[in-house]
């Protein structure tokens, strides 16, 4: 419906547009590095969700004036679709910031320039990886496979605890720490600084390596999941921007309260199945396309489960070491 000869400008347009909004984000409202409050980032989540909504409103009345009968509803109910997805799967990588702030002792008041860049460069990946899914899709063997890898990645992700994440182990990371020095700590907003006469990275730069790289393995499992919602590569690719737009201010949002959330790993897990096994099987089964409604809802179902789960029966509290055997010894 959007083919790309014909859509060229939008797609400029539209990256324009974002990149308005990032310089207006960064030289605007975090033009001075600060710990960004919960009601700062509870309002940019706002904003960064009424902007997609609107998109979404506004791409509805063009599918409108254009196309015949419910095409619109469902090119609108398609974008929505992939959007929550995205959004959803982009919970996963709080977790991994959280872990990589940690481990690497980036100030409160820099991570948001971290994860600024950090944004930019996942934007620049996901577009790679979109453009060459667009081409890749439109083979029926790469979409088994494709879904075949995201059922596997979601029985994986049931497994995996997030905890076993190592920052320090990361390959690139110790390759780029043999090829370039780095400072033990920070050296206020900058990435790299000059010490002795020569240059060194500051952590900031490493934990920015380090969420670049795993940004391009989020990436494996989210594009093929938005694909396996709809074969559009404008809806896949936009649905996707404003998903990751918003990953900032929902890490702020939610980094304090994520580990409440124990067991959204399992729902995460169970929409790649899910999405999985559209690709692979329910697609055909429903006549080459399943009820995007269906999908929604099925989507919205677990995500919203796996979050009341895990608020009806909270994590129990870890035994504190040596407390058992002092308890014995009483």
């Amino acid at each position: 419906m959007f083919p790309f000869a014909q859509y060229w400008w939008f797609y400029l347009v539209f990256a324009a547009g974002v990149l308005v909004l990032l310089a207006i984000d960064l030289g605007v409202f975090h033009r001075h590095a600060h710990v960004v409050s919960f009601k700062e980032s509870l309002a940019w989540s706002a904003v960064w969700v009424v902007l997609a909504l609107a998109f979404n409103y506004a791409l509805f009345l063009y599918a409108q004036s254009r196309f015949p009968g419910e095409v619109a509803t469902r090119v609108a109910l398609e974008f929505l679709t992939g959007y929550l997805v995205e959004k959803s799967l982009a919970v996963d990588n709080i977790f991994v910031f959280v872990l990589v702030f940690s481990y690497f002792s980036v100030p409160l008041k820099y991570q948001h320039r971290v994860l600024f860049y950090g944004i930019i460069g996942a934007l620049v990946f996901r577009a790679g990886f979109i453009a060459l899914g667009s081409v890749l899709m439109q083979y029926k063997a790469v979409v088994i496979l494709f879904g075949i890898v995201l059922v596997v990645s979601g029985f994986k992700m049931m497994r995996a605890p997030r905890t076993s994440i190592e920052p320090g182990k990361n390959p690139l990371v110790r390759l780029f720490r043999r090829l370039v020095p780095v400072t033990g700590e920070a050296h206020g907003p900058s990435f790299f600084v000059r010490l002795a006469g020569r240059w060194h990275a500051t952590p900031l730069f490493v934990a920015l390596l380090f969420l670049e790289a795993s940004d391009i393995v989020f990436a494996v499992d989210s594009v093929p999941a938005i694909f396996a919602i709809t074969r559009e590569p404008m809806l896949v690719f936009t649905s996707n921007v404003f998903a990751i737009l918003g990953l900032r201010a929902m890490y702020f949002l939610l980094a304090g309260a994520i580990e409440r959330f124990h067991l959204l790993n399992y729902g995460l897990a169970l929409i790649l199945v899910f999405v999985g096994l559209k690709m692979v099987w329910l697609n055909e089964a429903f006549g080459g396309k399943f009820p995007i409604e269906w999908s929604l809802g099925i989507i919205a179902a677990l995500l919203a489960g796996a979050i009341v789960a895990s608020l009806l029966r909270p994590r129990p509290p870890e035994p504190v070491p040596g407390l058992e055997a002092q308890e014995s010894r009483e």
